[in-house]
């Protein structure tokens, strides 16, 4: 099969702009979509904030599944292939997260050991990973991909060297968690302050004694009743609309104080990554918790064995699922882009993924409200088609420890 998307999307990201304009341009919400467009446009996330350990054992993923997945910051598909699926079709509207897809590939398949893979996505200040991409891994990269890396940036560098101090801090999103580190700081509160706790109990006085009260501040509670100021999340604005309903006071600031506190108080800080990259801002060191799956040790040999069975599309999930064959894939992970999605938009995506699902196929996807977004929205004869596993779902979303999403739901075709 061939890719559904040429790589001239590198440059002009038309696919992108027409997923998220939906409203005329000088009216309060077309302003607000172009805004978003405008910094969604460039790299947002530069790691995925889905919990890949819930993802898999939601799919029940298995040894030959087919998969299609939305790529976002890269880390998730690379954990599927612990499971050794069969082949894996990534898709991204974003040409950024794209050619950061592609790197990660390359570097598990090109890079000569996983101390080197590990020094160049969770390092920090080492100059030997622009180094390591011109020896190992720039020959083996497509030419829009390679041309993409070697791109100067604003300040005359070439974006490779992003590397070569903390990526996990570039990005939208990564500029957005400084930022609030800075709106903390001005408040009196160093939220790096939690590596000192040494238990859940000591995580959840740190909450309320520090991060709890900053929702009270005036200016905190001012910025998140502003949708704009969210979009360094990722969030658009229709999720934010959804997540203010939530609350009926026009904020989203109880949601995310609801929020952060699962992401503090929830799960011990060893063994929660995003806590890491939320509060600290990097990954921990080995004495201090867990990587992030892909990045894990144990996972290499897999991983770096099944990369070539990954295919990476500047496409849309419609659109790659159009040129696929009746009942070929088995398992399809949404993240949450259905939040963004009208009723045409999302029957019409619900239309391919019911033709192309396998026998026992399922769909996996996130929500920033709680409940389904499937529902009153698809077609009975679509929806009619699949059980909803609600209790499973249920389980698991309080068991995903990015904590960022209201719901987390699986769909299972009927036999």
């Amino acid at each position: 099969m061939t890719d559904v998307a040429p790589d001239a999307g590198f440059r002009k990201n038309h696919k992108l702009k027409n997923a998220l304009l939906q409203h005329k341009p000088l009216s309060r919400d077309g302003l607000s979509e172009r805004l978003f467009e405008l910094l969604f446009s460039g790299l947002v996330y530069a790691q995925i904030w889905e919990d890949p350990e819930v993802d898999m054992e939601a799919m029940e993923l298995a040894e030959g599944h087919s998969i299609v997945t939305i790529g976002s910051g890269g880390c998730n598909m690379l954990a599927y292939l612990t499971r050794h699926p069969s082949h894996i079709d990534v898709v991204d509207l974003n040409p950024n997260h794209v050619a950061l897809n592609r790197l990660k590939l390359a570097a598990f398949r090109h890079l000569p050991d996983h101390e080197t893979v590990v020094r160049k996505f969770a390092g920090e200040r080492n100059r030997t990973n622009s180094r390591n991409f011109d020896r190992y891994i720039a020959p083996n990269l497509d030419a829009s991909t390679r041309a993409y890396w070697n791109r100067r940036r604003i300040d005359g560098k070439r974006r490779i060297a992003a590397f070569d101090g903390n990526f996990c801090r570039t990005g939208l999103l990564g500029r957005f968690i400084g930022a609030g580190h800075l709106m903390a700081r001005l408040h009196g509160v160093d939220l790096t302050e939690i590596v000192e706790t040494k238990s859940l109990r000591d995580q959840r006085h740190f909450f309320d004694t520090r991060i709890a009260p900053l929702f009270e501040k005036p200016l905190v509670r001012w910025m998140t009743s502003r949708k704009s100021s969210l979009f360094g999340l990722g969030i658009p604005p229709q999720q934010y609309d959804e997540l203010a309903s939530l609350s009926g006071g026009g904020t989203i600031a109880p949601v995310l104080r609801h929020r952060l506190e699962k992401l503090t108080c929830h799960f011990p800080l060893k063994e929660n990554y995003f806590a890491w990259q939320a509060f600290v801002r990097r990954y921990p060191q080995p004495h201090e918790g867990l990587l992030p799956t892909y990045l894990q040790e144990k996972n290499y040999p897999a991983i770096r064995a099944n990369a070539d069975r990954v295919t990476v599309h500047h496409a849309n999930f419609t659109e790659l699922l159009k040129v696929k064959p009746a009942e070929s894939v088995d398992r399809y992970i949404l993240l949450d882009a259905q939040d963004w999605m009208n009723d045409a938009q999302l029957n019409d995506l619900w239309g391919e993924i019911t033709r192309t699902a396998a026998p026992d196929a399922r769909v996996i996807f996130r929500t920033a409200a709680e409940k389904s977004v499937l529902d009153g929205r698809l077609s009975d004869a679509l929806l009619d088609q699949w059980t909803y596993h609600a209790g499973r779902s249920e389980e698991l979303n309080k068991r995903d420890r990015s904590a960022i999403y209201g719901g987390f739901h699986i769909y299972e075709r009927k036999a």
